[in-house]
């Protein structure tokens, strides 16, 4: 019978020491290695290539998560390890590994809790042969928290500042290194570029459709087929933008 090979990743080095311990005392078990970060698991879980990983949630910088979704995104990936979260997450977020089938192990946990969640691990990788990206997937959208986006900005008038509700906003347009916000009432001037303040925007209601443009979806009334592949995108004002086709295809995800 092949051995079971394990990757250990935990920041703390008294979790993977007891982690290492009790592993020990397991028949048919390897530790192929250990890793202290986010960044680290991604490298040894493409290196090791293990077949089981115990992984730390929450860790600084690159949390365990975000370690799915580092190896789920690269190209060519491999079939992802099977996986036993180990967290220190609260009753509502345990409800989510429990729905999605996901091992997990609550610290502080003992070696009888261990041993259960290695036999179902075990017991898994016998039935399928490695992790089940399906329910991993579901776990990420359900326990991993959403970016932080903006909701109002500061901008600057001649006497005053004030704060703008971005929900209110039809569009944004580059100008040089500042720009400028349509919306009722007026447009706005801010100093930054474009491509920033698009990372800052939640993709849900905000859509880049021009190295120049974005807009706000909601006020989307119309996109006319163009010459060349390129859109005319009418919002509910009256106003005309050109969609490029270089951002055709995140149509798919525009709220309209």
């Amino acid at each position: 019978m092949e051995r079971t090979r394990v990757l250990i990743v935990d920041d703390e080095p008294p979790a993977r020491a007891k982690l290492k311990r009790f592993l020990a005392a397991e028949a048919g078990v390897e530790v192929v290695g250990e890793a202290e970060s986010g960044t680290e698991a991604v490298v040894a879980i493409e290196r090791l290539r293990p077949d089981l990983v115990f992984l730390d949630v929450q860790m600084p910088g690159l949390d365990g998560f975000g370690v799915l979704a580092s190896l789920g995104e690269a190209p060519d990936s491999e079939p992802l390890p099977h996986v036993v979260f180990v967290t220190a997450f609260d009753e509502y977020a345990l409800r989510a590994f429990e729905v999605n089938a996901v091992d997990y192990l609550l610290k502080p946990f003992d070696s009888a809790r261990f041993r259960t969640a290695l036999e179902r691990a075990k017991g898994r990788l016998e039935r399928r042969g490695g992790g089940d990206v399906e329910r991993i997937a579901a776990l990420l959208a359900q326990v991993r928290p959403r970016p932080e986006y903006l909701e109002r900005l500061l901008v600057r008038g001649r006497d005053r500042a004030v704060f703008l509700e971005l929900s209110q906003v039809r569009w944004i347009e580059a100008e040089q290194n500042y720009v400028r916000l349509h919306a009722a009432g007026g447009s706005h001037l801010v100093r930054g570029t474009l491509a920033a303040l698009e990372e800052r925007l939640d993709p849900r209601h905000f859509l880049r459709i021009h190295r120049s443009y974005i807009v706000n979806t909601t006020f989307v009334r119309e996109l006319r087929p163009w010459s060349h592949g390129d859109y005319q995108m009418v919002l509910s004002d009256g106003t005309e933008l050109m969609m490029s086709r270089r951002y055709r295809d995140r149509l798919p995800e525009a709220a309209f």
